[in-house]
């Protein structure tokens, strides 16, 4: 486990936010990290110390002046103790702080006195985060080597405000801050790789459309695991309800027809990992205004096209990568039918998964992969969808280690 052993030093901002650092702690724990906290005054009028170290089992810091943590000078080994500092969530003024080289409190004098690495969640109102200095700090700050994950775009705990904003969900920010801690080889550095994730949504009218029980969670995972072996990834993802990978460039799309262009216009790539599900047909011509029932006349009939094959496209294209993965999730014969798509589709490797009631429907959260090449075929047991991911993302490295680009 990448954290396991690791000691995380979280310095927690005023802002509603503050109570999903609860659960963050929590992540980070089960994961074998330690963590301390600092909070702010303004932290404390969101969430107690009282909860805080309970979840932490430690010592909550709050006042850069208290006699009892500053006999030894507590700000400096605070600083100095943690591998890595993590402002969650990030508010303006804390951001405006370092930015700026003020020490008026513990948690900006702890993070003008480190030497470790800083992650920052910011968190604020959409109007804030637009504004001139907060945008003048942040670009400050990330010269200075801050990193930052997030803000996402929504709903905001005012009324009637949503935009960018939202802090980082608290596994977003966990893979960010194992991502940053992950001292593993780096394999893929310097390799683009292009991934696709998720069914698409193929329009029948403006209510309606084709679609599949395709999750992304695999192709997300995978995408991820490239990432973390250090591979530039662009995913192109269709219509899905899990967070964008940390640490990968994702576009979204909808239609088969908008990946393929997407894909097609991230070309030339070292490799290309066709996880997507992309839907085989779509309706000739999509109506206007929703179909309506007439009594009597029964279902209008729809007129089905061939959707485009992305996987043969890229497996034939003149820019072809040297590395084609595609996935056949199939419901019967499923190795014939992934050794039949091999040669069609122009893919080195088929992973090819059993969707069948019996092998594991669409959307759950394990697989059981067959890998299938020239070379033969290599049968995986069933296991998690990030193991799979892991595993793939090894087997890619090794690969692309063969070939010289």
């Amino acid at each position: 486990m990448t954290l396991s052993g690791k000691r995380i030093l979280l310095i927690i901002g005023g802002g509603i936010a503050a109570y999903k650092c609860l659960d963050l702690i929590r992540r980070l724990r089960e994961r074998g990290a330690s963590v301390r906290c600092v909070m702010t005054a303004a932290a404390r009028e969101f969430v107690t110390p009282l909860s805080v170290g309970a979840l932490t089992a430690d010592h909550v810091f709050t006042e850069l002046f208290d006699r009892q943590d500053e006999h030894d000078v507590g700000h400096i080994r605070l600083s100095r103790e943690a591998d890595l500092l993590v402002v969650a969530p990030a508010t303006a003024d804390l951001m405006a702080k370092l930015a700026g080289g003020q020490a008026n409190d513990l948690a900006s004098t702890v993070l003008l006195a480190t030497d470790k690495k800083v992650l920052m969640a910011p968190a604020m109102n959409p109007k804030m985060w637009a504004h001139p200095a907060t945008r003048r700090n942040r670009a400050t700050l990330e010269k200075d080597g801050v990193s930052f994950v997030g803000p996402a775009k929504g709903e905001m705990a005012e009324r009637n405000e949503a935009g960018e904003g939202r802090m980082a969900e608290p596994l977003e920010i966990v893979a960010a801050i194992e991502a940053m801690l992950d001292e593993r080889p780096k394999p893929l550095a310097g390799r683009r790789i292009i991934v696709t994730s998720g069914p698409t949504h193929e329009p029948i009218d403006p209510v309606r459309y084709i679609a599949n029980r395709s999750s992304g969670k695999q192709g997300h995972a995978i995408a991820a695991a490239l990432a973390r072996l250090g591979a530039d990834v662009r995913l192109v993802s269709g219509p899905v309800t899990i967070a964008d990978p940390t640490g990968v460039d994702t576009l979204h799309v909808e239609t088969a027809r908008e990946m393929r262009d997407a894909v097609e216009k991230l070309l030339p790539a070292d490799a290309a990992v066709m996880v997507a599900a992309v839907a085989d047909w779509r309706t000739e011509n999509s109506a206007g205004e929703k179909i309506k029932k007439v009594a009597g006349e029964g279902p209008p009939a729809l007129q089905m096209v061939e959707n485009p094959d992305i996987l043969a496209g890229v497996g034939h294209h003149r820019k072809r990568p040297w590395l084609v993965v595609g996935f056949a999730a199939e419901t019967q014969s499923v190795v014939e039918n992934a050794k039949a798509k091999l040669g069609k589709k122009g893919a080195d490797i088929i992973v090819a998964n059993d969707v069948s009631p019996e092998g594991g429907v669409m959307g759950g959260d394990r697989n059981r992969v067959r890998i299938v090449s020239k070379a033969g075929i290599e049968e995986w047991p069933e296991m998690g969808k990030d193991e799979v991911a892991e595993r793939l993302a090894g087997l890619i490295a090794e690969r692309l280690q063969t070939i010289e680009v």
